[in-house]
This record gives C-alpha cells, sequence and structure tokens, in this order.
C-alpha cells in the first residue's frame, strides 16, 4: 500500500536518511524528505520537532526519524502529543511498535545500524497495522495522560 511518508534526520543520518528516501520512492511511497539538504551541523531538536509536525496535521501518514543514536530525535519527535514515536533496532520492534502501541512514527540511529537493517525495520514498520483491541485503551492513555504518583 502506497504511504505518504515524512522523513528528517540530522547530519550524523543525513546519508541514511537521503539512502532510504531514495528507496521508498522506488518501493512507490511518496517521500517528504524535510530535511537537512546537506551534511552539515544541525540540530536534531529542530527536524524532529518539524516531522511531527508533518505527521501530526500535515501531509504524512507516517515518518521516519534519523540521528546518530536515534535517541534525540525520537525524544523531540515525541514532545508533540500527537505522534508516538518508537526508536527501533530491528524489524521485529518496528512491527510491534505499529501492532501494539500504534506507532506513527520511528526513530533509528545511523551509527548503530546498516542501512539493509534500517530497510527491513522500515519495510515491517510501513507493513504492519495496529491490533486494536486491547491494545485500544492503552494508546487512548496515551493520547491522555494523567500523572498521579499511584497508577490507574
Amino acid at each position: 500500500m502506497v504511504q505518504r511518508i515524512a522523513i528528517a534526520s540530522d547530519h550524523a543520518a543525513f546519508a541514511m536518511k537521503a539512502e532510504l528516501a531514495d528507496w521508498l520512492r522506488a518501493e512507490g511511497h511518496d517521500v517528504v524528505d524535510l530535511g537537512p539538504a546537506t551534511d552539515a551541523r544541525v540540530d536534531y531538536p529542530d527536524f524532529g520537532f518539524t516531522l511531527a509536525a508533518a505527521i501530526a496535521g500535515g501531509p504524512a501518514d507516517r515518518g521516519i526519524a534519523l540521528c546518530g543514536s536515534g535517541i534525540g530525535i525520537s525524544i523531540a519527535v515525541n514532545r508533540h502529543p500527537a505522534l508516538r514515536c518508537a526508536l527501533v533496532s530491528e524489524p521485529l520492534s518496528a512491527a510491534l511498535a505499529r501492532e501494539h502501541n500504534d506507532a506513527n512514527a520511528i526513530a533509528m540511529g545511523a551509527r548503530l545500524i546498516g542501512i539493509e537493517q534500517a530497510k527491513a525495520c522500515v519495510a515491517a514498520f510501513l507493513g504492519t497495522d495496529f491490533a486494536g483491541g486491547r491494545h485500544a485503551g492503552r494508546i487512548d492513555k496515551l493520547s491522555h495522560p494523567r500523572f498521579e504518583k499511584e497508577p490507574a
């Protein structure tokens, strides 16, 4: 199924972003490359916030966030209340992020995984549907958090 995918990175993951964007286009997806345009030093929060906005209210169905470790940009993306971005490094986690957590973005670390593993993660993420059922109530809680000392 063709999807509209937003992709963004920092400088450390620029090459991986470019290769994934080309691969996704070759697979028939509509890709929105949110930058950066070069491998010059940039700050990952700027690109994470832009990716989140593109998914939450904009032109993208799903997102791929990349930085050196994947950690920083995943934190940035998850600052948006409508985003559920999972840091993944192998296909099973990418599939479970969709199936159980209804993730609308994944993050990966270009310094930690290679391009073939990244492609496998993206394929698993895009090819998996949200299971709903017992997971739906948990996702609703993520959209309406309550911060208490004791779990509800």
